[in-house]
């Protein structure tokens, strides 16, 4: 017997002692002391692109299913059944197809998943209007003052959209609720798929001491491997080294982290009505058919695009290339990368492989580039599988550095660390 707050996750009927619903007889009780109490949230649907595959396909339902590209590109996501193969999002396809030779491959259909990703959008706002979308596919909600108007406490609420979601989209989510915006995406990774995971005031210091600082949200692969090698691989390590320290060694990524592993997060969840894509284009005085004289357009786009973003603090999913033939026939070219990025280097090394095979003799007008699916700043990472990816980063910062002091006229300077 219990005498914490509960719910039935089964029917959301309420339960008092018993773990067995008197309404529907199922046994999956949701309690916590704090259950009630709490209205931050993370929602993130479950293995989303493989998960819309898979309500489509039917005959999918139980086999491994990878989303990506080619022998030579990577996975998108994969489903929780290629998972258990080792399968993991950014992985090299070969390396994917070698751990998992029997996984169904589908190539990402991005008009899909931004139709239905809206559509959960919807569903979200309608229990309340502050939803800050972090990716295609996950978004915070606040719902502080909600509980009048729906006649339920948040968790009631979220438990009702959880399964609403799932009847009417087709697909899991999974749920992390808190006090504030790190931990509810915290909890949130603690019970997929078709999880709903409570991480209260009491137990979250002792509950943060044990998580890795991969797992936190913003530190990215090469932030993290620094830490690493500084001997710091948990929060336990973080707290330990001291809000001075970090700060001192780390900047303001380390200062975030030292507050973060404390369990103080003072962000608020901020609705999203910024635009939803950046991008530019250039119409050129004479045709161009040359692809090294489109690369050279293409570069000043990706700058602006990156000035543009870092500006606004956001970076992108997805990369669309577009063009317009002589004859004013437009062409677009899309790509989802697996890490958000705000970087010209990155825009321009994506945006020149889809140029390449559009680039075969015919005569363009225009060239523009723009990243889409938006998110914070923070998100921006580097790729995993460009050992150079690091120092081309850093080039470009010391690079807006120098443009910031001389002006634009450094901009052709940032060609220097293009890829090779």
């Amino acid at each position: 017997m219990s005498t914490l707050p509960g719910y039935c996750r089964a029917c959301q009927t309420p339960l008092e002692q018993s773990d067995t619903c008197p309404a529907c007889g199922a046994r999956r009780p949701l309690r916590h002391p704090e259950l009630n109490a709490l209205s931050i949230a993370h929602i993130d649907c479950d293995a989303f692109y493989a998960a819309i595959e898979k309500r489509d396909d039917p005959s999918l339902e139980d086999r491994p299913v990878i989303i990506g590209g080619g022998k030579r590109g990577v996975v998108s996501t994969a489903c929780y059944v290629a998972r258990l193969y080792g399968v993991r999002s950014a992985m090299p396809m070969f390396k994917a197809l070698k751990a998992c030779p029997d996984a169904v491959v589908i190539r990402p259909r991005m008009d899909v998943y931004a139709e239905e990703g809206d559509r959960i959008r919807k569903m979200m706002q309608d229990v309340t209007p502050v939803v800050e979308p972090l990716s295609i596919d996950e978004a915070f909600l606040d719902l502080t003052g909600t509980q009048r108007l729906h006649h339920a406490p948040p968790a009631l609420t979220l438990l009702r959209l959880q399964k609403r979601i799932h009847q009417e989209v087709g697909i899991t989510v999974s749920v992390g609720l808190s006090y504030n915006k790190f931990l509810a995406k915290t909890a949130s990774d603690m019970d997929k798929p078709n999880g709903f995971f409570v991480l209260g005031r009491s137990e979250a210091p002792d509950f943060l001491k044990t998580r890795p600082t991969r797992a936190v949200f913003g530190v990215g692969p090469v932030f993290a491997a620094r830490l690493e090698k500084d001997g710091i691989k948990t929060l336990a390590d973080v707290i330990r080294v001291g809000e001075k320290t970090m700060a001192a060694r780390y900047g303001d990524g380390g200062y975030r982290l030292a507050k973060l592993a404390t369990g103080e997060d003072y962000r608020t969840v901020t609705p999203d009505r910024e635009r939803k894509s950046v991008s530019s284009e250039t119409t050129f005085f004479d045709d161009i058919s040359d692809l090294k004289e489109l690369e050279s357009r293409l570069w000043r786009q990706c700058v602006r695009v990156a000035d543009m973003a870092k500006q606004k603090n956001v970076s992108g999913y997805v990369v669309t290339l577009k063009l317009r033939t002589q004859d004013f026939k437009i062409i677009t070219r899309r790509r989802t990368l697996p890490d958000a990025t705000q970087l010209a280097d990155t825009l321009f090394r994506v945006g020149q492989e889809l140029l390449k095979p559009e680039a075969n003799g015919r005569k363009f007008r225009l060239i523009g580039i723009g990243i889409s699916s938006l998110v914070d700043g923070s998100m921006d990472a580097l790729d995993l599988l460009d050992p150079d990816g690091p120092r081309r980063a850093a080039a470009e910062r010391a690079m807006d550095k120098a443009r910031a002091k001389f002006g634009d006229a450094a901009i052709m300077k940032g060609r220097v660390f293009k890829p090779k």
